[in-house]
């Protein structure tokens, strides 16, 4: 597979088998992404592989917070401005629009959503699951090398044949991503990312993307 196909093929996958994914696989991958850059190499990314035992605890555990109607647990980083402006509020919204709408579920339909949305938490079936933590006194432009690393990680999957999912819902639940990794306290957690097959009995409708001349200016000479 070549960089360009690894790149307009990945997408996140919310529906996958239960085949495990070789260890010897992610250990490849990781070693391979450790090569993505970041500024004066700093290397700010800290990465927690789950499978098993403890993947599985980590989903009951976030599975029995929702069935108690717990609240998420206090955020440590805002995931989008309080007051998203468009066009990023109409991008966003024409997501939600085709995500849940695929599935059937209107928009009033709240409690639907949220049902359809606490499939994250369960890493929608995936087998293997990375957790990446930054530690609290980096800047924006670490939070920036986390995401190149990110990026490097998901199309070296592609390149194995995997697929994946990032996944900033797995924040609301720190708490119970840290009973079970025990993270130093330094540490946020940034997201998580479900790892696998992909199930392709599960449809779900590729995000579009904006027309080139909305996000990118050519100035030539």
């Amino acid at each position: 597979m070549d960089v360009y196909e690894a790149v307009t093929s990945r997408r996140a996958v919310r529906g996958f088998t239960d085949r495990p994914v070789p260890a010897e696989v992610l250990q490849r991958v990781l070693s391979a992404a450790a090569w993505a850059p970041s500024g004066s190499n700093l290397q700010p990314w800290h990465a927690y592989v789950l499978t098993g035992g403890p993947l599985a605890e980590v989903k009951k555990r976030a599975g029995e917070r929702i069935a108690a109607g717990d609240p998420w647990d206090e955020p440590e980083y805002e995931q989008y401005p309080p007051a998203l402006k468009s066009p990023y509020r109409r991008r966003r919204e024409a997501f939600g629009e085709q995500r849940y709408g695929a599935l059937g579920i209107p928009r009033e339909d709240v409690e639907a959503r949220q049902r359809a949305a606490s499939a994250n938490w369960d890493a929608f079936g995936a087998p293997a699951a990375l957790f990446c933590y930054i530690d609290r006194d980096m800047c924006r432009p670490q939070w920036s090398d986390v995401g190149m690393f990110l990026q490097t990680v998901m199309l070296l999957l592609r390149a194995e044949g995997l697929h994946s999912c990032p996944q900033m819902a797995w924040a609301k639940f720190h708490k119970t991503v840290a009973e079970i990794l025990s993270p130093p306290d330094e540490l946020i957690l940034f997201c998580g990312m479900s790892i696998g097959f992909e199930d392709v009995t599960v449809h779900h409708p590729r995000t579009g993307r904006a027309p080139l001349d909305e996000t990118v200016t050519f100035i030539e000479g």
